[in-house]
């Protein structure tokens, strides 16, 4: 009886050693926008853009002016959470299975949940839709998100287009009133009310979809920058999408003073790669020299957009606030950071424990620091292996493709060399003035590639037959081939294309197959016609994109399927929704391929394809 009073009351005061010391710890939000570049703030000089309350943001936060990401989405996404180079976790694309992020890396989640957060996120994950991928499997408590990159792509809910959609909270589909980057933002109020009102500490991980395109915003927001002859009309949507954002930023730092929390919150700004919308430029060459011309559009006199390895592509906006840290307001830090520095920072600032074995460094001293002297000793490399609208003959990353090598005021992007100092504009290409440089930053970049690419050839599985996913839903943006149906604009146009889904048999037993062109959802069956779907004009400003690809009809009469080496063929009937195929399978990795056939021999790809363990 004694010892279980006693190890009761070690118990307690285990709990209450546990609330001390996370009572005190500082609450962590990080909002990333998408394609957002530095030159889309008005802090940062955009003579048209109106972003009074990122501004205010700007004015009270340490602000990192040589802050750099990957040239591309999903790699910024995975750097960010592990603190490591993207490839070297598994993500150098955004699609094609080759965005999912590496389970065997802890995540930002993870740690804060360690030790002692309240952790979720709403927005654009964009890491992997099934188990072990998505955000529950990842150290996030609470999620609600879009699949894919983009609202509408293929794994997302059939018929998104920002405006009172379904989103997946802890993958369970759930229907949201209102225009994304509010939902998102209402999602995050409520979520840190509830943890402030059981006084635990919280992260929240706040990546929205805005703005990167397709530029559907409400009307008010894009209005004001209509009838601009400085402003085409979809760069005034791109603008107004970042309006609604600034907005949104505005009422929740209010909210968070409302309720005393934004003293103790560490408050982080930043973008996941250069601009997209923000900026139309003409590169002229003569030899070794360069004439930048913008056609529209401001950059902060950076050349290159997102997906490329200037500047512009990878530079970009990163601020933090945290007045009970006492960081020094409108301080500018010079030094080159970058997104794999965040988790370490953050590790440093709330003290929290966890093994540090991280790409990137803390940059606590260096916030804290009054020199902005280059950290010499620093290298950073970043590169793009995304190819969109071409047919792929690999999905494994190529090596010295659109690479840039950064040291201190140097940049080698591929064989060109630049001196930031006296060209920040990279248009004097110096490299046979400088061999000796050129050749250390190669051989940076060599080094750098050995440590990255130890993992290439290994799939990050998907798992079926798993307690922790019932129904995987696979599609056709993730199998791996030479082309991918990307989005359901692609679906509904009926794209000619076909590939390999990569999976890990949980358990051995009889699995159960379900083929279908279109989603289940929408039960329609395989020759159906779906709609383009209508926006209410006048309330909805849109950029419909592809949108407008017509629904196209197919018939096919035959469905075939091979997973390993086991391969079954099945006949369709006219009007059936689905064709189903029940296989054994043993424990282990194995591929997937499946194919709709019509009576002419044209194959595609089934679309979409559910998956289920069969209980006996």
């Amino acid at each position: 009886m004694k010892k279980r009073i006693l190890l009761l009351v070690l118990l307690c005061l285990q709990i209450q050693l546990l609330k001390a010391k996370t009572n005190n710890k500082p609450n962590i939000i990080v909002v990333l926008t998408d394609d957002q570049g530095y030159g889309d703030l008005a802090c940062h000089g955009n003579p048209w853009l109106k972003t009074p309350a990122i501004d205010k943001l700007y004015n009270e936060s340490v602000s990192l002016s040589n802050f750099h990401v990957d040239p591309t989405c999903a790699p910024t996404r995975a750097a960010l959470m592990t603190g490591k180079y993207s490839s070297k976790v598994g993500v150098w694309m955004t699609f094609m299975g080759r965005h999912h992020m590496s389970s065997k890396h802890n995540t930002m989640a993870d740690i804060f949940t360690e030790n002692g957060y309240e952790t979720a996120m709403y927005g654009k994950w964009h890491l992997g839709d099934n188990y072990p991928f998505r955000p529950q499997d990842r150290g996030f408590k609470e999620s609600f998100i879009h699949k894919g990159g983009v609202i509408g792509e293929t794994p997302d809910f059939w018929g998104n287009n920002y405006y009172d959609d379904t989103y997946f909270r802890n993958d369970i589909p759930e229907k949201a009133i209102g225009y994304c980057t509010d939902v998102w933002f209402k999602n995050t109020k409520k979520f840190i009310r509830k943890t402030a009102k059981e006084g635990k500490p919280f992260f929240v991980y706040l990546p929205l979809n805005a703005p990167h395109g397709p530029y559907h915003v409400p009307e008010k927001y894009s209005k004001p920058y209509k009838n601009n002859k400085n402003i085409p009309e979809n760069m005034a949507n791109f603008y107004g999408m970042i309006a609604a954002v600034d907005e949104n930023i505005a009422s929740l730092r209010s909210y968070l003073k409302d309720n005393n929390l934004s003293e103790n919150t560490i408050f982080i700004y930043l973008s996941d790669n250069g601009t997209s919308g923000g900026i139309r430029q003409k590169v002229i060459q003569k030899g070794n020299h360069y004439t930048l011309k913008n056609q529209y559009g401001y950059n902060a006199g950076m050349r290159g957009k997102k997906g490329m390895p200037y500047e512009g592509g990878h530079r970009t906006i990163g601020m933090l606030h945290w007045p009970a840290g006492k960081l020094a307001a409108k301080k500018e830090v010079k030094n080159l950071t970058a997104h794999i520095d965040l988790l370490p920072t953050l590790m440093d600032l709330a003290e929290l424990e966890g093994k540090k074995d991280f790409d990137g460094i803390s940059l606590k001293k260096l916030l804290y620091s009054k020199k902005t002297k280059h950290i010499l000793n620093r290298s950073l490399v970043v590169h793009d292996q995304t190819v969109f609208g071409k047919q792929l003959t690999t999905d494994l990353p190529e090596k010295y493709k659109e690479f840039s090598v950064m040291y201190g005021k140097w940049r080698l992007v591929g064989k060109e060399l630049y001196n930031l100092d006296k060209d920040p504009s990279q248009t004097h290409d110096v490299a046979i003035n400088f061999p000796f440089v050129t050749n250390q930053m190669q051989r940076i970049y060599e080094n750098w590639w050995k440590d990255i690419s130890k993992d290439f050839n290994k799939y990050n599985r998907t798992i079926i037959g798993s307690d922790a996913q019932k129904e995987v839903i696979l599609d056709a943006q993730f199998w791996h081939g030479n082309k991918a149906a990307y989005n359901q604009q692609h679906i509904r146009s009926a794209t000619k294309a076909n590939g390999f889904w990569d999976l890990q048999v949980a358990h051995k037993g009889s699995y159960k197959f379900v083929l279908r062109r279109w989603p289940k959802e929408l039960d329609n069956s395989i020759e159906s016609k779906v709609e383009t779907p209508q926006m209410i004009q006048g309330k909805h400003d849109v950029h419909f994109h592809l949108n407008q690809l017509e629904s196209k009809i197919i018939s096919p009469i035959k469905a075939k399927i091979k997973i390993g080496k086991i391969e079954k063929e099945l006949s369709i009937q006219k009007g059936q929704k689905e064709i189903v195929f029940d296989v054994k399978l043993k424990k282990g990795p194995v591929e997937l391929k499946t194919w709709l056939i019509d009576s002419d021999g044209n194959e595609w790809g089934a679309y979409y394809v559910y998956i289920t363990k069969n209980k006996h």
